[in-house]
């Protein structure tokens, strides 16, 4: 039985503590830096570290993967991890509230801004294929999704988000080096502030670092992470209530 108030990684046996670290340092592969690898984790605060790849990457950079054991547990139960509240619907359901609540389609506009070019995410939510076996929004027959796709411009879906009066912006952020994703979040929803629009339609973002808590305190209505469809997503355009007001104001 796990003891939730002090829980620990699992690697053969319950609470043995077993992590496995992957991490690249700027020098040449040596065992001399094999060891500093080693010495490194030792410092992060981990016990008995073993070194079980090295390679070098180029002549100046090599990468390791390192086993060793932690010793400190966590306490789940003090733990409060906002999350998106939701009933998932059906898209049958999904389409029945939009036709006998808004009494026309639900417009949902689909993006990845800004330089980021990864379209997976987007295509996922959006596209009539969707993925894994769950259909995109462009297969539900109350809902008009309009994907932009990838590298859109914060300018450019704010003009979209006009021309098809948008009840709601999704946005889809995969790169998030140097936290560009939170730059180009952040510059969105200034700019929907800026034209008047940001209480008017539901601003939702995903991204495989994108959480509901950061999605929260970046301005946006809501943050979905890993395993997300489109279910999650026009389930929560529904039930928000904000879809409603958007089409009373646009």
């Amino acid at each position: 039985m796990t003891d939730l108030t002090n829980v620990k990684p699992y690697g053969d046996t319950l609470d043995d503590g077993m992590v496995q670290l992957s991490f690249t340092l700027p020098v040449p592969l040596t065992n001399a830096t094999k060891e500093a690898a080693r010495q490194l984790v030792v410092k992060m605060g981990l016990s008995e570290p073993s070194v079980v790849h090295a390679g070098a990457i180029s002549d100046t950079f090599s990468f390791f993967i390192v086993y060793a054991k932690c010793r400190q547990g966590i306490d789940i139960t003090q733990i409060v991890a906002p999350e998106v509240t939701l009933k998932v619907l059906s898209k049958k359901e999904v389409d029945d509230f939009i036709k006998q609540n808004m009494k026309r389609k639900l417009n949902v506009l689909g993006a990845c801004i800004e330089s980021d070019a990864h379209t997976v995410g987007i295509d996922a939510i959006m596209n009539m294929k969707g993925f894994n076996g769950h259909k995109g929004l462009e297969s539900y027959h109350e809902i008009n999704a309009v994907n932009m796709g990838a590298q859109v411009s914060c300018e450019e879906v704010i003009r979209k988000a006009f021309d098809i009066q948008a009840d709601a912006i999704l946005i889809s952020q995969v790169v998030t080096q140097k936290n560009i994703h939170i730059t180009n979040l952040t510059k969105l929803a200034d700019m929907l502030e800026a034209e008047g629009l940001r209480d008017k339609l539901v601003l939702v973002v995903g991204g495989p670092r994108i959480t509901h808590e950061l999605a929260k305190e970046l301005g946006y209505d809501a943050g979905f992470g890993p395993n997300t469809y489109a279910e999650h997503v026009a389930s929560f355009l529904v039930q928000t209530g904000k879809c409603k007001a958007a089409a009373a104001n646009l």
